[in-house]
């Protein structure tokens, strides 16, 4: 296709050719009023001050006769004011006016005539148009009364010409417009365009032009920016999970390996019936990571939300802690609750509760230094429209630049491999805050950490009060 034909065929022409035609006709639509409450309405007010001059002369040549209406059209003949006079006898002989003779009459006995009229200016003589009214008087003579109309059809013709000029500029003006516009959009959007093809040929660090303009391309360009940097954060996640799947697999699964052959070898039954307890033991690990995937896949892609329902969060916060009272006493620390009552928030009471225990167990097993036994608190408030739930513990805490990290899928920190665990934890948690429009806020604890669960607090609706019938 021409560079031509895609010019024409964008929106952008589109829209201009729309917006010139109906500019033309709002134009059109205003000189023309312009040009009939000029020329027209001067043409119909000369016509009908002619027509009452000529009513007015033949009263007066009832009233006093020929020496009359003589004396009246002598004395309006002398003045230079672009009228014209003539009273003819029967035989068409001037009697009185400024006309030389009779112009072409016209079949009727009463009628308009237009005439050519040689007019003197200066030492010049110019042909003008005369426009006049042509009645007959008794005793037969004529009486032509008129006006030199050669000004208002000049004044006539400007408007229309002004009319025809307006329309052509106009016409120039909005296609030079809209091939320009269109021009500088199509650039835009091939160069949009070009930076896609780009990305689908597997660059997938391309991005959108941007030019600062702020308009609605620079918007949508922005907006695809953003789509890309999320999409190639997540295709570089999907690496790491897939690095991390076959690394924290290929260790159980050689583990599994070596102790099957290893009691094969043996051929004792205690060592069969060992090994198929420790695989069984490494089994259940595994399906445990997969299921926390799983998990986090469906919180991440939103699978759950048609399933939200309003739910009191202070009941989760007391089964989940009545659970884990008694593993924190074993481990010599203590667990204490502080919870707010109407904790209203539109969730999955399930995946909220799994939010919470996850965040529990990392603070059992993190959250007391060396030498100390943990000491959790959970709380439950409302702050503004929002519905938090605080996790605190004494322990080593999180440094704040790993804090955004940890929260990926199994990123485990250097101190917290000695301990059972698979880094899914904390990705689960946001993965829940995803779904349910929250936030998870890893803040210090002074010391230790505290993991806040911020949701928006959920206000049934305002069914206003009863009206009573009267």
């Amino acid at each position: 296709m021409s560079a031509r034909a895609k010019l024409l065929r964008t929106s952008t022409f589109r829209l201009a050719a729309l917006y010139l035609i109906v500019f033309a006709l709002s134009v059109s639509a205003l000189l023309g009023y312009v040009y009939w409450n000029t020329t027209v309405l001067l043409e119909r007010q000369t016509d009908e001050t002619t027509r009452a001059e000529v009513q007015a002369l033949a009263d007066q040549y009832r009233l006093r006769g020929l020496r009359g209406i003589i004396d009246t059209i002598q004395r309006r003949s002398s003045d230079d004011s672009g009228s014209v006079y003539l009273l003819a006898d029967a035989k068409g002989q001037r009697i009185a006016g400024n006309l030389t003779s009779l112009p072409p009459m016209p079949q009727a006995e009463a009628s308009w005539i237009e005439f050519p009229l040689d007019v003197e200016k200066g030492s010049a003589r110019e042909r003008h148009i005369a426009r006049a009214f042509h009645t007959d008087l008794a005793g037969g003579f004529s009486l032509v009364v008129g006006r030199d109309v050669e000004a208002l059809r000049q004044f006539g013709n400007i408007i229309r010409r002004t009319i025809f000029y307006a329309l052509a500029i106009a016409l120039v003006l909005g296609l030079g417009g809209g091939l320009l516009m269109s021009r500088n959009f199509l650039r835009r959007v091939d160069a949009i365009t070009e930076a896609s093809r780009t990305i689908m040929a597997g660059n997938m660090s391309g991005r959108m032009p941007v030019q600062g303009s702020s308009d609605e391309l620079d918007r949508l360009a922005l907006a695809l920016n953003e789509m890309l940097d999320q999409i190639e954060s997540l295709m570089a996640g999907m690496k790491e999970v897939s690095s991390n799947v076959a690394h924290d697999l290929k260790t159980p699964l050689t583990r599994i390996k070596a102790r099957v052959e290893a009691a094969l070898r043996s051929g004792h039954e205690a060592d069969y019936r060992a090994a198929l307890e420790s695989t069984v033991d490494d089994s259940d690990r595994l399906l445990e990571t997969f299921n926390a995937l799983l998990s986090i896949a469906r919180a991440e892609a939103g699978q759950s939300r048609s399933g939200l329902a309003a739910v009191d969060a202070s009941t989760i916060i007391a089964d989940v802690v009545e659970l884990y009272e008694p593993m924190a006493e074993e481990e010599g620390g203590s667990l204490v609750s502080q919870t707010q009552a109407g904790l209203s928030v539109m969730g999955d009471r399930q995946l909220l509760s799994q939010a919470l225990t996850n965040l529990l167990d990392n603070a059992l097993k993190y959250g007391a230094r060396e030498g100390e036994t943990p000491q959790i608190t959970v709380t439950g408030k409302i702050e503004a429209d929002k519905v938090v739930i605080t996790v605190a513990d004494h322990g080593e805490g999180i440094p704040p630049e790993d804090r955004t990290r940890v929260t990926e899928r199994f990123v485990r920190l250097d101190s917290s491999r000695s301990k059972p665990g698979n880094g899914l934890g904390l990705s689960l948690v946001s993965g829940v805050m995803k779904l349910h429009k929250g936030a998870l806020l890893l803040e210090d604890n002074n010391p230790g950490l505290a993991a806040r669960l911020v949701l928006p607090l959920h206000r049934p609706p305002d069914k206003g009060l009863p009206v009573q019938a009267r």
